[in-house]
């Protein structure tokens, strides 16, 4: 029997609520995160943020993806976001996020909303490299990765106002 695909975060724990620290004008930094038994198939990895509460009709609100990221990878370092791309491994893509910046956007949801849940979530992929016009959206990516998943692992963590 094969071990479950798990995402963990030393900064956090699934469900746990997360402090101000975390918030797009303070720290903005992308979290530390590791996974563990990756299906041996596994030939690249992404990895994402999403907020499916952002009042947007619909949409959601997506703070971070990356793509491209190499099959052997169990772990990004805390800021592996970074806009400028320098703390993610060779190879790695790092799409435009919601707020209109490449890489990692810290959480802002709306003053007085319940809390939101951002949903961090690894994707072990059945390809090498995705292939994407550098004008690709966020979601467009979100749905060719989804067309080549053989595991996913999440975590989610709640912030408010």
């Amino acid at each position: 029997m094969t071990d479950k695909f798990i995402l963990t975060s030393p900064e956090f724990k699934n469900g746990d609520t997360v402090d101000s620290s975390y918030q797009s004008d303070r720290d903005n930094q992308s979290p530390a995160m590791a996974w563990t038994n990756a299906p041996a198939e596994t030939k690249s990895f992404a990895i994402q943020c999403h907020d499916p509460d952002a009042p947007t009709g619909g949409a959601g609100w997506w703070h971070w993806m990356a793509i491209n990221l190499p099959k052997d990878l169990t772990e990004l370092k805390r800021n592996a976001g970074a806009e400028n791309g320098q703390n993610m491994p060779a190879g790695t893509r790092q799409l435009r996020n919601d707020s209109g910046t490449l890489g990692y956007s810290g959480f802002y949801p709306p003053e007085g909303t319940p809390p939101h849940r951002y949903i961090f979530t690894v994707y072990a992929l059945n390809t090498d490299k995705i292939e994407l016009p550098d004008d690709v959206t966020t979601s467009c990516t979100g749905f060719v990765v989804n067309s080549h998943v053989i595991a996913k692992a999440s975590i989610t963590v709640h912030y408010g106002r």
